[in-house]
């Protein structure tokens, strides 16, 4: 009996070990990495946001990104604001749970309710209709804005975007374990942290592979952010919440009828490109799919020229997109990072669409 009463002292020592390494972690992440911008409090969710204003000669509309899972706006903001300033207004933020902007009662639903805070948001600062810019996640969020908000909404871009249901609908191990009442908040709060700054590193390679991290990315766009256990609980509720909701989101896309552009890469490794975007073109009428040899998952920063290309095109402006993403592949053809490091996902032969 002593030696059971000995393991469990042990174990609960371990666990408040761990949670103290976490609380001073996550404190040293946010001393680090400050909030940048403005706050504004939507339907009980504390948002923050950087809003740059309409420059006096404008030749674009309004601009909304919407960032992907495990970032925040600056993910977004940091390649893609230089090569935008003074030409158009631009409102990057932190989606709910993510970055400085608290979860609120509502956005763990489903992505449509996140699109519907950014409805909230525009609608705070006096912006009418809008670009919409989504990475990733975002994507799914930019199709839901799409749908719900076709009176806001003047164009799509969607980037590596994830938006169908994929076969088997699996998501990674921890995803689904932290969604997992108590188990997953004993999880977050004791292991994700360091578990997950030893990771990092790595992690990041696979997004960008085939093509360069570039020079100080994790720290620049605030990355361990998402190592916070509000953060991943947040980023965790999301991603094991998409492929139900994309169940459900998905045939409607079709009800979409925005200038729409989807530029992917035929490396990667993150989401099934030929389901998503090749769907995403399959489904919304006019929608022109820009598909680039040797891209990985970042073509907002590994092709930033041809997302600024992409937000021009569905803004009216006359532009070959498909010769800007030559350019682009000249420019990555001999990228080979993370070879032999991070595995390419493929579909069964059965379930690949034609690209």
């Amino acid at each position: 009996m002593n030696l059971i009463y000995a393991v469990l002292a042990f174990l609960m020592a371990v666990v408040f070990t761990l949670v103290g390494v976490t609380r001073v972690g996550a404190w040293l992440i946010e001393r680090r990495n400050p909030p940048i911008g403005e706050f504004a409090d939507i339907d009980g969710a504390r948002i923050h946001y950087v809003h740059v204003p309409a420059p006096a000669h404008a030749d674009l509309p309004p601009i909304i990104f919407i960032h992907g899972a495990s970032a925040n706006l600056k993910d977004q903001m940091l390649p893609l604001r230089p090569l935008l300033e003074g030409r158009a207004e631009m409102l990057f933020f932190d989606r709910p749970g993510f970055g400085w902007s608290g979860r609120g009662p509502g956005n763990n639903e489903n992505p449509s309710a996140q699109a519907n805070t950014i409805a909230a948001l525009m609608d705070r600062l006096g912006i009418r209709q809008a670009i919409i810019v989504g990475h990733s996640f975002g994507g799914a969020v930019t199709s839901a804005f799409g749908l719900e908000h076709p009176d806001k909404t003047l164009g799509l871009v969607f980037l590596s975007p994830a938006t169908h249901p994929w076969p088997g609908g699996a998501t990674s191990w921890y995803y689904d374990l932290t969604t997992i009442p108590v188990v997953g908040w004993l999880f977050s709060e004791t292991l994700t942290y360091p578990a997950g700054t030893l990771q990092m590193a790595d992690a990041t390679t696979c997004v960008f592979s085939p093509n360069k991290v570039p020079d100080n990315y994790v720290a620049s766009a605030s990355i361990p952010m998402v190592l916070r256990p509000s953060a991943f609980r947040a980023n965790a509720t999301d991603v094991a919440g998409l492929y139900p909701y994309a169940l459900g989101a998905s045939p409607h896309y079709r009800e979409i009828k925005a200038p729409t552009v989807v530029i992917s890469g035929d490396h990667d490794k993150v989401v099934y490109a030929q389901i998503h975007s090749v769907g995403l073109v399959r489904d919304i009428a006019g929608a022109e799919l820009v598909w680039v040899h040797n891209l990985g998952h970042k073509p907002d920063w590994i092709a930033s020229d041809l997302v600024v290309g992409a937000i021009e095109k569905v803004a009216g402006k006359d532009v070959d997109l498909q010769a800007l993403a030559k350019t682009v592949e000249a420019r990555i053809a001999s990228d080979t990072y993370g070879a032999g490091k991070c595995a390419d996902i493929k579909l069964p032969e059965a379930e690949l669409a034609p690209t």
